[in-house]
């Protein structure tokens, strides 16, 4: 066995340990599976490519309920989930893989997302459209790529925290979204913070956090 696993990190902070498959052979991940398995444990798995899906032996793939959409796949089954705290806005349907990453991620922790998908700003009636749902909800995740608009927008839309996930879609010196992660950087709009390009994971487990800093004082602003 070449890891050693963090059984413990829910526990102790309250968000799981999650695989990330992509450095990772088919052989390490059946073992990590198998360990999981023995511990009756529910297990995340995060970029895991349909190829590297499909590598996976019948026993490691028993019971994985995987989405190709998000690159994800979870073991153990789903939990009951609480209401729509959490906003995940996507600007673009290229952005959906990275969005629906955050979604199943806080699903694996138990929270309901609404998903608002195809809300650019090159044509903002679309956002406007939802904009009151999306203020119903006490955190909101803002992914976007190309020039990363969608994120200053928001914070100046919303009362609840955004957090701007930058993604890899754009070309041009948009490409590999480092222009969207500095137009999130940047942003002038108080309260949007930022996570790393491409990071849906990321994005979900702070809004979980925040999520229960404002459980924990009893409140919040909606």
């Amino acid at each position: 066995m070449d890891f050693t696993f963090d059984w413990q990190r829910t526990a102790r902070t309250g968000l799981p340990e999650a695989v990330l498959c992509s450095a990772k052979s088919s052989g390490q991940l059946a073992e990590i599976l198998a360990a999981a398995r023995a511990r009756s444990a529910r297990l995340l798995l995060t970029r895991l490519e349909p190829a590297g899906f499909a590598a996976l032996d019948d026993a490691a793939r028993a019971g994985l309920d995987y989405d190709p959409a998000s690159r994800t796949a979870v073991l153990g089954g789903p939990v009951a989930l609480s209401g729509d705290d959490v906003a995940v806005v996507a600007a673009g349907t290229s952005d959906l893989p990275v969005a629906r990453e955050a979604v199943r991620t806080l699903a694996f922790c138990g929270h309901e997302a609404l998903l608002v998908a195809d809300v650019g700003v090159a044509g903002l009636w679309r956002l406007m459209e939802r904009i009151e749902a999306i203020r119903a909800c006490r955190v909101v995740i803002a992914v976007a790529g190309m020039e990363g608009a969608l994120f200053s927008v928001l914070g100046g839309l919303v009362s609840a925290p955004v957090i701007a996930v930058p993604t890899s879609v754009g070309y041009g010196v948009a490409e590999g979204g480092r222009a969207a992660l500095s137009s999130a950087l940047a942003s002038c709009a108080p309260g949007v913070v930022s996570v790393n390009i491409d990071n849906g994971f990321g994005a979900a487990c702070a809004a979980i956090k925040m999520l229960g800093v404002v459980s924990h004082h009893g409140g919040g602003v909606r």
